[in-house]
């Protein structure tokens, strides 16, 4: 009887893609989508991670060239028409509603304040966005690839039990393959969930550190702005 079971067993082919063709379409259907958001989830994690790097280089580069000593208006001349990014986004947003402000001959000190202000806040926004979007596809993946894949195991399991009483045998050959296909699913569950969890913890650690040192820019640069204001009596 053990020989017979080992050879039944030895007959069923349990690579990968065998497992896959040989799934019921429901359990084929959960595969297939958990490999589509675990292809998706690594495109995001790539692309987020050279766009931070990226901004962290460009964020240095600005900070660098800000703080030498160069005057506001040439650094302003300088980005003005170009592609901005990050920080030079703020300060140019910043000046151009610092300078429009100036030339109209604002009265209101509190006034030229609050737009300052204002516009720091919606730049600063906008940044954010661009910064965290994507990253809530990776914590959803996160969180229910684990489930989606534990409905694939519950189905292929139930299609071994009616294979079971279909064939009124407890055979190896018979039961095995569905249990595979259905630990399976629950694996590719895991393989989208795991990475997609840990990625998005150190993705949005990443963005709130470089969306603090926006702010922080801009509270910088909201005073270096103010103190020219009261210098000129506005």
């Amino acid at each position: 009887m053990e020989v017979e079971l080992a050879s039944a067993a030895a007959e069923v082919d349990f690579s990968l893609f065998a497992l896959f063709w040989a799934a019921d379409w429901v359990v084929k259907s959960v595969m297939i989508g958990l490999l589509v958001a675990s292809v998706w989830s690594w495109a995001i994690i790539v692309d987020k991670t050279m766009l931070y790097d990226r901004s962290r280089r460009e964020m240095n580069r600005f900070e660098k060239n800000f703080w030498s000593g160069q005057s506001l208006e040439e650094l302003y001349q300088q980005l003005n028409d170009t592609d901005t990014r990050g920080m030079a986004s703020v300060f140019v947003a910043a000046m151009k509603e610092w300078k429009r402000s100036h030339e109209q001959g604002a009265s209101s000190y509190l006034g030229v304040q609050q737009r300052l202000d204002k516009v720091l806040d919606l730049t600063i926004g906008r940044e954010s966005d661009k910064l965290e979007s994507r990253l809530t596809f990776l914590a959803t993946v996160g969180s229910a690839s684990p489930f989606v894949g534990l409905f694939g195991t519950v189905w292929g399991i139930m299609n071994s039990f009616q294979s079971i009483a279909a064939s009124k045998s407890t055979n190896l050959a018979v039961v095995a393959p569905g249990i595979a296909e259905a630990l399976f699913a629950t694996a590719l569950g895991l393989l989208a969930a795991i990475p997609a969890v840990i990625a998005y913890n150190k993705l949005s650690s990443d963005a709130n550190k470089l969306n603090g040192r926006l702010e922080g820019f801009a509270d910088e640069f909201s005073s270096i702005l103010t103190r020219q204001l009261e210098s000129r009596g506005q």
